[in-house]
């Protein structure tokens, strides 16, 4: 009976320490598997408050544009042809300042951000050029240009609206 007693408490012994070993491995892979899961979570949110800081910062360019856009059109409307022209000019330079402002954001969104971002944010940026060439053209004093200008402020505003929602989906896309 000796013999039994001691290849029962081997066996047992034997149990325990196999039952310990796989219950430190399964710790150990599910510890694993949880680490590797709030690291992805972090990247993610991490991805996410970059392309949103990114996004914000284009849209409040553009803001900034539009309010120089709505100072030049007030500034057509100047009497006095000599204070019209030196305000004109002034807010194209201030304008060029801006554009450079808007670009290298544009540039950021597109670094940030997936493909349909990154051609909103371009068709935004592209949506300038057409109230730049008509600002000229009212320094010039070519006739009907300020009406060119104003003509060109709905589709900027529709270029800012259009990056505006597709940010909004790929920041609210299940994947990053």
């Amino acid at each position: 009976m000796g013999d039994s007693t001691l290849w029962v408490a081997a066996l047992t012994a034997a149990t325990a320490v196999l039952a310990s070993w796989v219950t430190s491995r399964g710790t150990a892979r599910a510890a694993r598997i949880q680490a590797d899961a709030a690291a992805a979570t972090v990247q993610a949110d991490g991805l996410r408050a970059a392309r949103r800081s990114a996004y914000v910062d284009l849209i409040e360019q553009a803001q900034r544009m539009g309010d120089l856009y709505w100072k030049v059109t007030d500034a057509h409307e100047i009497g006095d042809p000599d204070e019209r022209l030196a305000t004109l000019r002034d807010l194209r330079i201030r304008l060029r300042g801006e554009y450079a402002v808007l670009r290298q954001r544009v540039w950021l969104a597109d670094l940030e951000g997936p493909p349909e971002v990154a051609s909103a944010a371009d068709l935004l940026r592209r949506s300038t050029s057409a109230n730049y060439r008509a600002l000229d053209a009212m320094i010039a004093g070519e006739e009907d240009a300020g009406r060119r200008f104003n003509d060109c402020y709905a589709p900027f505003w529709e270029s800012v609206v259009h990056f505006v929602g597709v940010a909004r989906t790929a920041l609210h896309a299940t994947r990053i």
